[in-house]
């Protein structure tokens, strides 16, 4: 038995959305000429403009800036997951000492600006740590506790009956919270942690407001000395949208990976079961 979730459209419905896909392509035909239009009347054609890009020693520069992007964004990343489960578990904690200071950070962290976040680091250290560090500082922080809010909402998404059914069991809140509910909330969240891994890969950008090394500060270089904002910026959107490609791609090999390997052996459960009353 199969389940309907919407009428098929009829020969009237089936016109109409095949003139209204016509009229879209046409559309986004019609702006990409007029941007091309716009760029070649402006001269933003003009092979000075981006003979930089093809020059082996400004490669090199931007290849630099890419690799302490990654290098930020990767650190970034594993320091958010560590934090974001960290906090994201003590905002469930039955002891008040735990709970309490766990939900001040991540509120607190979650609320502030990370453009401030990040300047205030580097104000506070700037003479004491490299440039990168305030970048990947602010970023751990911030995402971390966006993260911790996910982890929370991922372990309350478990059913209720199977945490109930492992108590029963004699299991104590610990073993319940590492053998039933983080594996199937990790399953649940992790879609928002894909995006999220996304927003910090994206938001290493913001290290241009320190000049920390990275992909925005080479750029930085480059149109200050060929003033060629428009090209430098069209560049390296390219390369964070391919980076951002990618990071999607890992994101989803992941998931399907978790999602294939749903089926636990019956006696794997039952050792870890009878582990966990001991």
């Amino acid at each position: 038995m199969s389940a309907v979730l919407f009428d098929v459209p009829g020969p009237r419905a089936r016109r109409r959305h095949r003139i209204l896909s016509i009229l879209t392509i046409v559309g986004v035909i019609a702006v990409l000429g007029l941007i091309g239009w716009r760029f070649a009347s402006t001269g933003q054609f003009a092979y000075e403009l981006w003979e930089v890009f093809l020059t082996p020693a400004y490669v090199e520069f931007i290849a630099e800036g890419l690799f302490y992007t990654i290098l930020a964004a990767v650190m970034a990343i594993a320091g958010a997951l560590v934090v974001g489960m960290a906090f994201g578990v003590g905002k469930l904690s039955d002891h008040a000492w735990i709970r309490w200071p766990s939900w001040l950070f991540v509120e607190f962290f979650r609320a502030v600006p990370l453009y401030i976040l990040i300047t205030y680091l580097w104000a506070l250290y700037k003479f004491q740590i490299e440039l990168l560090a305030p970048l990947v500082i602010g970023l751990i922080l911030y995402n971390g506790s966006v993260l911790a809010e996910t982890v929370r909402a991922g372990i309350n998404a478990v059913p209720k009956g199977q945490v109930e059914a492992a108590y029963a069991l004699g299991m104590r809140k610990g073993a319940v919270m590492r053998i039933v509910q983080l594996p199937q909330a990790i399953k649940i969240m992790t879609p928002s942690i894909i995006s999220q891994c996304i927003v910090a890969l994206k938001d290493t950008s913001l290290g241009y407001i320190i000049v920390a090394p990275g992909l925005t500060y080479a750029g930085r270089q480059i149109w200050r000395e060929f003033e060629n904002h428009l090209q430098v910026a069209l560049v390296l959107g390219v390369i964070y949208i391919l980076l951002n490609s990618l990071l999607e791609l890992l994101g989803r090999f992941a998931q399907r990976r978790l999602t294939e390997s749903r089926s636990v052996p019956n006696d794997v459960v039952t050792d870890q079961l009878a582990l966990a009353r001991r």
